[in-house]
C-alpha cells in the first residue's frame, strides 16, 4: 500500500508526533508498503491516510475524506487530543467522525470517546 502519514510536527523535530510518524513509518516500511510522512496531505495517489493529531491534522483528514471518500483513514489520537481537543475543539471531534478508524495508546482513552465511537476504535500500545 501507499501510505500517507501526516504529523503536525515539523521535519526533524523531536516532538512526539514526528517520532510516532517515523516509528510508525519505519514498521510500515518494514512490512513492505511505501511510506510517506508529511505534516499536510495536498494530494497524491496514496491507498490510506494515517493522521497523527485530530485537532492538529483536522485540515488534512477533512480534505482527504472529500477527495477520497472510499479510502480508509485513521486519526491517531495524541495526549493533547484526549486531554484538551476533544472537549474544546469542533475540529478534532469530526476527525473522529471523519476516520474510518481511530487509534488511541492505551485502554483508558475510550473513557473521553463518545460511545459511537468505540467499535472503530483501535489500542495500539506505544511501548511494553
Amino acid at each position: 500500500m501507499k501510505v500517507l502519514i501526516t504529523t503536525p510536527a515539523p521535519p526533524r523535530s523531536r516532538y512526539g508526533n514526528r517520532v510516532t510518524a517515523l516509528r510508525w513509518a519505519r514498521i510500515l516500511k518494514e512490512l513492505g508498503h511505501q511510506v510517506t510522512v508529511s505534516q499536510a496531505y495536498e494530494d497524491g495517489d496514496y491507498d490510506l491516510l494515517v493522521a497523527l493529531h485530530a485537532r492538529r491534522s483536522h485540515t488534512s483528514v477533512d480534505r482527504w475524506r472529500r477527495l477520497q471518500p472510499n479510502k480508509p483513514l485513521i486519526v491517531a489520537l495524541s495526549g493533547t487530543d484526549l486531554y484538551h481537543d476533544l472537549k474544546q475543539s469542533k475540529q478534532a471531534r469530526k476527525s473522529l467522525e471523519l476516520a474510518t478508524r481511530i487509534i488511541v495508546l492505551q485502554p483508558k482513552a475510550f473513557d473521553d470517546l463518545s460511545p459511537h465511537l468505540h467499535a472503530k476504535t483501535r489500542v495500539i500500545y506505544q511501548s511494553v
